[in-house]
Formats: structure tokens, sequence, C-alpha cells
């Protein structure tokens, strides 16, 4: 396939998320070039409102890789200090204050992202995020640990966040931060075509970043794919991920 025949395929796709209304597939960002809106209601501070945060900051992140304009807003009254200042240590980006953001900006898509079976039912899509099961408190845990360790389960799927999880989770972040920095210092390669498709098509897929880190395990270990193309695939995807995946490059000698 040509390289303009690819940009067109990828241009084509659309991310689909599934609305709690209905449970039923839409488009994220139905009208073409149009804005979309993403609100997070938490209701409140705990481990389940910043994986609410981090569900918002995924798919703000997806509609901008595919070229979408997106308005991300938090709209909380409490513990607003607690919920940005968690939200900054999980490298989740700023949302702007919903609570001064009513007239809004003739949108024409708007998405709520709300606690599964919460209190906040606003009109509009609804992306539900399951619970968050924790046996340690999150300031225990390195920040970075757990967002991958909450990204490690479709956002529908309640999360148990034991010591396990998050041990797991730290070593895989080592090991891949280790791994693309090594990557790094072999010629560049083009990320294969399969490869990317299969990124799109996992996070194109309600936000299915289980798949995406499936794809990046393969990544890690096929035998066929150059270290240069695994550290653009990773690389890739981490525009996505937000694990800082890059942060060790220049540290090995």
């Amino acid at each position: 396939m040509a390289a303009d025949d690819r940009a067109c395929t990828y241009a084509r796709s659309v991310l689909r998320i599934i609305d709690d209304r209905t449970g039923e597939p839409v488009d994220a960002a139905p009208a073409r070039r149009g804005l979309t809106r993403v609100e997070a209601h938490t209701e409140g501070f705990d481990v389940t409102a910043l994986r609410v945060l981090l569900a918002a900051d995924l798919l703000v992140r997806a509609l901008e890789l595919g070229g979408t304009p997106v308005w991300a807003l938090l709209d909380e009254e409490r513990q607003q200090a607690e919920l940005r200042a968690g939200a900054a240590a999980l490298g989740i980006r700023p949302f702007e204050d919903g609570r001064d953001a009513t007239a809004g900006l003739g949108e024409a898509q708007v998405i709520h992202v709300v606690r599964e079976g919460g209190g906040a039912e606003p009109d509009g899509v609804r992306l539900a995020v399951a619970p968050v099961h924790s046996q340690a408190p999150p300031e225990d845990a390195d920040p970075a640990a757990l967002r991958l360790a909450l990204l490690s389960r479709r956002r529908s799927v309640p999360v148990e966040l034991d010591a396990a999880a998050l041990s797991d989770a730290h070593d895989t972040l080592l090991r891949w931060r280790g791994a693309v920095a090594a990557w790094a210092r072999q010629p560049s390669r083009p990320i294969p075509d399969e490869v990317r498709a299969e990124l799109r098509t996992a996070w194109e897929d309600d936000l299915d970043l289980p798949g995406v880190l499936g794809v990046l395990r393969w990544v890690e270990s096929a035998s066929d794919v150059p270290d240069g193309a695994r550290f653009e695939t990773f690389a890739y995807a981490d525009r996505l991920l937000g694990l800082d995946l890059a942060r060790d490059l220049g540290g090995l000698s």
C-alpha cells in the first residue's frame, strides 16, 4: 500500500465508544473537524475518581491523535485541589473548570465521563468507568505504575489494585523504559503497517487499552521487528498511553 493510501485509511478510521445510556457504540467525533467537549464528573476524590479522570485524559488523547479538536473540562465542586494534584501525579493533563464554561463553544459532540452507577446522569453521551477496589492508598504507589495498572483493564471492568498489580506494573515500566532507551541507539525504522493498524484498531474500539498494551508486548519480543521499529512503535503508542516510556533516553553508556 502506498503512503498516500495508508494516510487515507488512517484518516477514515473512527474512534467509537460505548454510550452508557444505550449500551450501543457511537462515534466519539461524529462531525468532521467539529469540536468535541469532554466533561469528567468525579463525584469527590478517591482512586475511582482518578480512574474517571484517566479515562477522560485517554479519550482526549485519542481524539487529538485522530485530528479532532477537544475541550476538556472537570465538572466537580469538591476537593478540586486533591483531584488536580492526584491527576498531575498520574500524568493526566489539566482540565478546565467546567463551572466556568457553561456557555459552550459550539461543540458538535459532548461526552460525559462518569462513574459506573454513580449519581451523575448528564444529558449527552456517557462514558462509564468501573470502580477501583484498592488495598493500598494511592499515595503509597509509584504514580506511573498506578497509571499502567489502571490501563491494564478495560474501563468497564473493575480494577483490583493490590500490591501484586502495582509491582507487576512497576516491573513492566522499568523493563520497557530500559528497552526503549536501548532501541533508541539503533537506526530508526518505520512502524510496520500491520502494527500501526492493530494499535489504532485497539484504541478506536471503545479505548481498548489492554489491547494496545498487548500489541506492545508482541512487538517487544517479535523476532522480525527491528529495534528501530520497536522504538518508533513504543513512542507512537505512548502518545496515547502517557507512560513516559522514553524517560531513560540517554541514560545508557
